[in-house]
């Protein structure tokens, strides 16, 4: 059965590739799992108004960010995962994770040509395969939620566990912080 969430109306990921990133095909075979896709507005890609528009409570997206750190002129890509309710924790946990001295949000243009995704649509499936994927264990243990599909004109709908399980993922118990109110 294809996971849906608030009134997203999703088909298996695999039979619309048109709404995935090239890269996110193969990965989503890799791990054999029921995965969702919808076909979203793309203005409305963005967190809140997605969220807003579809019904979608802010605890069952997750967001997906790639950071860049440097150690000793030793460049590093990452991503994190982490729920829409939370602010990764990346000058915290993240850095001392990556063992990094300096880090931050990669720039966009760096972002949309190492990843081959669009901007405000990218997925932590389909990544670069060297690059660490952090997932905060809230996503993990979230159970259905709606991450990007490399597109902006469309959302996945998978169970937050699944991204535990990506061949370069790890969990990480607490990487997040609650976004005041």
């Amino acid at each position: 059965m294809t996971p849906t969430l608030g009134s997203l109306h999703t088909v298996p990921a695999l039979d619309r590739p048109d709404l995935l990133a090239p890269s996110v095909p193969a990965a989503l075979r890799l791990l054999g799992a029921d995965v969702g896709v919808a076909e979203i507005d793309p203005d409305l890609a963005d967190t809140a108004a997605f969220c807003a528009a579809h019904g979608v409570p802010a605890a069952a997206s997750a967001n997906c960010v790639v950071l860049i750190g440097k150690r000793e002129g030793t460049v590093r890509y990452a991503a994190a995962v982490v729920l829409a309710t939370t602010r990764a924790d990346v000058n915290g946990v993240i850095r001392r994770l990556l063992d990094v001295r300096k880090i931050s949000l990669a720039p966009m243009d760096v972002a949309v040509e190492l990843t081959g995704m669009e901007y405000g649509g990218i997925t932590p499936l389909g990544l670069p395969a060297d690059w660490p994927v952090l997932v905060d264990g809230a996503v993990a243990a979230a159970g259905p939620v709606v991450v990007g599909s490399g597109l902006r004109r469309s959302k996945m709908v998978l169970d937050g566990a699944l991204l535990g399980s990506l061949p370069t993922a790890q969990v990480v118990a607490s990487m997040a912080t609650p976004i005041p109110v």
